[in-house]
């Protein structure tokens, strides 16, 4: 018997409808655990790096983490793992909501999608019984939309559905795949979806998920739920509101916005508005998100209720996620919050990423001002700030007119408008618009996770350290003394020592190599959220989260019956890791392209930025150009990677 994981992946030939129930290696969970893990490695074997994102070759897989469906509080995520049109590397957007766990009750871990449709579907699982069905009378139908629509014709209201809207459908390269409160927003995921002919997928489940030793997890969860009620009472003093709880950014239970609104840059990273939170701004945005939010709403098994059910004004109903609250207001310079709960329900019925959207929007707008864009672009565009937003994101999903270059992003817009457009898609990395932040001191911490992570989104790494030094040393002596979650005690120390000004604060402290350590550290819990599923507010996006690594493994081999210990789990995920980068350096990816934006932050040190490349480079057992060295590949049971790409001619100049 399987524990935790059902042990099949639904395989699904779009091209010539085959559908397939098969059977996977139960040792998988010791080499890659599951979810981003085991994904990854399929992609490997699977995908050639010749593969492009559109090419019928490419997979576009479903995967629910491996202890997605068991009693752990806020495990929940489907991660969908692809090659990106926005960059030819590998994307790996999650959402969070119901959909996981019913796949595992339908009885697969995931869902493997392979060439495409030659007409419109959407795939409806009901347990085993897997159809594909017709879409077309679903064609240009919004994502919210599509999923009413396919559970009143299957007369299953709580079936749970994956959908795209016209983005999806139109490849727009920002293109979301949504699903109830939730999505899985960054890199194109969406596009390719669309690209292979598929509006959804439904799912609904009533098979048991078993318990390796079930007594055990429960007694295990049982302490996690004592810390996560304690946490809830105890807020962390000395950081902002977003941060002193625990829980996916509870932008819908706080109202207290002046450390966004004064710290990310409005615009397409424009500019910062310090001052901009008055008490006038507090009471008026306070009023109308209370107006806006019918209640709070949570993923499955989550205690939490970090999204919230939207009935505002004329809008139509629908699930706000955590972040969108703010990104279009900000993006569009409109200070009433009303516009937020407007163009985010439109944004979501076509289905694309709340992050880069926004400051694609923006950056259409920036260049129409600098004239670079000239009014026969913007054509019947009204001239206010919130009908221009709406008039662009109309054109974008649609690819009409502008919107047909804006819809691949700001990276590839630029190099097709020319005239200096480049100048203002200033805010990408590895063409990925990032979070809209310019700062002043180089920070090397976020200099190395900017840089370097697989994820391409810094929110998708950071989590765990403080995101600046506690003032002073008091603050920083009563917060390293209840830390339990951290790996090594030695960690309390470089906390204590790092300070706001001085020799111990940035950009040389901490030092290259301390700053190895905590990367490396935050790197793994998130690589470990990944595989299991858990909501990474849970985890390793939080300080002091309820999930870290020492209860990790203990609640696997509980549940799976495959006892892991903290190396081993170390080893795993070092072992995904690095999988993970030479499946991107197969496909191009080098130093070269590991770098922040500019103008991130006003003072730049580039020797010392070469050191930490080059510390953190030696720490991971890469090479100079952020190679994998055949001697570490081998170490992880990665033979086969080595010799592939020696036989590719990608280790240059001995440096292997």
């Amino acid at each position: 018997m399987r524990y935790a994981e059902t042990g099949y992946h639904l395989e699904i030939d779009l091209a010539n409808g085959n559908i397939e129930r098969v059977e996977t290696d139960p040792r998988s969970i010791e080499l890659f655990l599951g979810g981003l893990g085991t994904s990854v490695k399929q992609l490997w074997d699977r995908v050639p790096p010749e593969t492009k994102s559109f090419d019928p070759g490419n997979l576009l897989i479903f995967a629910a983490g491996l202890l997605c469906g068991t009693p752990a509080y806020s495990c929940n995520r489907t991660i969908v793992s692809t090659v990106s049109p926005q960059n030819d590397l590998l994307a790996y957007p999650m959402m969070g909501g119901f959909w996981a766990a019913e796949l595992k009750y339908a009885g697969f871990d995931k869902v493997i999608l392979r060439n495409k449709s030659p007409q419109l579907v959407y795939i409806w699982i009901h347990n085993h019984q897997v159809e594909i069905r017709d879409a077309s009378h679903l064609r240009g139908k919004g994502a919210l939309e599509t999923q009413d629509l396919i559970r009143r014709e299957l007369n299953q209201p709580n079936a749970q559905v994956a959908a795209i809207g016209l983005a999806g459908e139109n490849r727009v390269f920002t293109a979301s795949i949504e699903q109830g409160r939730s999505s899985a927003s960054r890199l194109g995921g969406g596009a390719v979806m669309g690209d292979k002919g598929v509006k959804a997928i439904a799912v609904r489940g009533a098979r048991d998920l078993n318990l390796a030793r079930g007594a055990e997890f429960m007694d295990h969860m049982n302490e996690i739920t004592k810390y996560i009620k304690f946490r809830n009472e105890s807020p962390l003093p000395g950081v902002m509101t977003i941060l002193s709880g625990i829980g996916s950014p509870q932008e819908m239970k706080h109202t207290d916005e002046k450390w966004h609104t004064e710290n990310f840059a409005w615009g397409n990273a424009r500019n910062r508005r310090k001052g901009f939170w008055t008490d006038e701004i507090d009471k008026m945005w306070t009023k109308t998100q209370g107006s806006a939010i019918k209640r709070l709403i949570s993923c499955f098994n989550c205690p939490q209720q970090c999204g919230a059910l939207i009935a505002y004004k004329d809008v139509p109903r629908y699930m706000m996620k955590c972040f969108s609250k703010l990104t279009y207001a900000m993006a569009a310079y409109v200070d009433d919050l009303d516009f937020s709960f407007k163009i985010v329900q439109r944004a979501q019925e076509y289905g694309v990423d709340g992050f880069s959207t926004p400051q694609i929007l923006a950056f259409a707008v920036e260049l129409l001002e600098a004239g670079i864009l000239t009014d026969k672009d913007f054509e019947g565009c009204p001239p206010d700030n919130q009908g221009r937003f709406f008039w662009l994101l109309d054109r974008m999903v649609r690819r009409e007119g502008i919107g047909d270059v804006l819809a691949d992003g700001t990276y590839y817009a630029a190099q097709r408008i020319g005239n200096g457009a480049d100048r203002f898609a200033h805010n990408t990395i590895k063409k990925h618009e990032q979070l809209p932040l310019k700062l002043g001191m180089l920070d090397p911490l976020y200099y190395i996770m900017y840089s370097t992570n697989e994820k391409i989104s810094i929110t998708q790494i950071e989590g765990n350290w403080p995101q600046a030094p506690f003032p002073t040393r008091e603050e920083r002596e009563a917060f390293v003394a209840d830390w339990p979650q951290l790996p090594d005690a030695k960690f309390k120390q470089y906390l204590l020592d790092w300070e706001p000004r001085g020799e111990k604060s940035n950009p040389y402290f901490p030092t290259p190599e301390m700053c190895c350590e905590i990367v490396d550290w935050m790197e793994i819990v998130h690589n470990v959220d990944d595989a299991l599923g858990f909501c990474a507010g849970m985890g390793s996006f939080c300080l002091k989260p309820p999930y870290h690594i020492h209860n990790y493994p203990k609640l696997i081999s509980a549940a799976t019956g495959v006892d892991i210990d903290e190396d081993g789990l170390r080893k795993i995920v070092r072992r995904s890791r690095n999988l993970h980068r030479a499946f991107n350096i197969r496909r191009g990816m080098r130093r070269a392209d590991e770098k922040p934006p500019d103008d991130h932050w006003k003072r730049r040190f580039p020797e010392h930025e070469e050191l930490l490349m080059d510390t953190y480079y030696k720490y991971k057992g890469w090479n100079h150009d952020g190679i994998p060295t055949k001697e570490h590949l081998q170490e992880l049971d990665l033979g086969y990677v080595a010799e592939d790409l020696e036989k590719r001619g990608i280790y240059k100049n001995g440096q292997d």
